[in-house]
């Protein structure tokens, strides 16, 4: 069990948001913050915390992304438009690994020439697979991609994440439909988890609690870790102290 941290970018700002709304006329914003990216990554490093991801939501984020690496180099995750073109630079200048999502998943499918690629280009050991996903009203999960807006025709199932973790150290998995909302996590995506976990996998979506990061440990039998983002004091948040859950932020 731990807490992941995070350092969501938009417009090179940090922010919280509520992420079923990005790319949508008006993206709902939690939290802008006064604070750079570097303060935050100084902040995870101070703290001993890795293993967090810092998300580009769209372009002009490079340059806060890159601060942050900087400050912390060895320390942070890094995704958003990531592809085999640009991923080793993100290495070089200081993040653990790389996170892809979109790039693999041309007209709505999973390519595995994309697949090969970004595995060739950075090694298995540093890439990690954002399988971000939307619950459909049949109660199955499917992959979600383009800033969430973008139902993909891949399921996310146990066929899927035993798959890709052939290619992949790590698996990220934001719920897009309790993204920013703080009103708990789904507990039944992280169940689901939890029995199909074949690498590390960091969920991310709707915790409102520090009990959260216990109720996902014990949902997933100790399988999965938690990202906790809008409802953090350092984001604005009034329902989880920082301090507290940086306490639960190593194995």
């Amino acid at each position: 069990m731990a807490f992941r941290p995070c350092i969501d970018l938009r417009n090179g700002r940090v922010v919280q948001i509520v992420g079923g709304t990005l790319g949508e006329a008006e993206t709902v914003v939690n939290h802008v913050s006064e604070r750079s990216a570097g303060e935050f990554a100084k902040l995870y490093r101070q703290d001993g915390l890795r293993g967090g991801h810092v998300i580009m939501l769209g372009p002009g984020n490079e340059a806060a992304a890159l601060e942050a690496l900087r400050e912390y180099s060895n320390g942070l995750q890094v995704g958003g438009g990531i592809t085999p073109d640009n991923a080793y630079a993100y290495l070089e200048a200081g993040a653990s690994h790389v996170i892809v999502t979109s790039y693999l998943f041309p007209d709505n499918t999973l390519s595995l020439s994309r697949l090969r690629a970004m595995e060739h280009a950075v090694g298995r050991d540093r890439l990690v697979i954002d399988i971000s996903c939307r619950l459909l009203p049949d109660g199955s999960y499917y992959v979600a991609t383009n800033r969430w807006q973008t139902i993909t025709d891949i399921a996310l199932d146990a066929d899927l994440l035993q798959f890709l973790g052939r290619s992949c150290i790590e698996l990220l998995v934001h719920a897009a439909d309790v993204e920013g909302k703080c009103q708990g996590i789904d507990e039944r995506l992280v169940t689901l988890l939890g029995q199909w976990a074949t690498v590390p996998i960091t969920y991310a979506g709707g915790a409102k609690s520090i009990d959260d990061i216990h109720r996902v440990d014990q949902l997933s039998h100790g399988k999965v870790d938690l990202t906790i983002g809008s409802a953090l004091d350092i984001f604005g948040g009034a329902l989880v102290k920082y301090e507290d859950a940086a306490r639960l932020g190593r194995r």
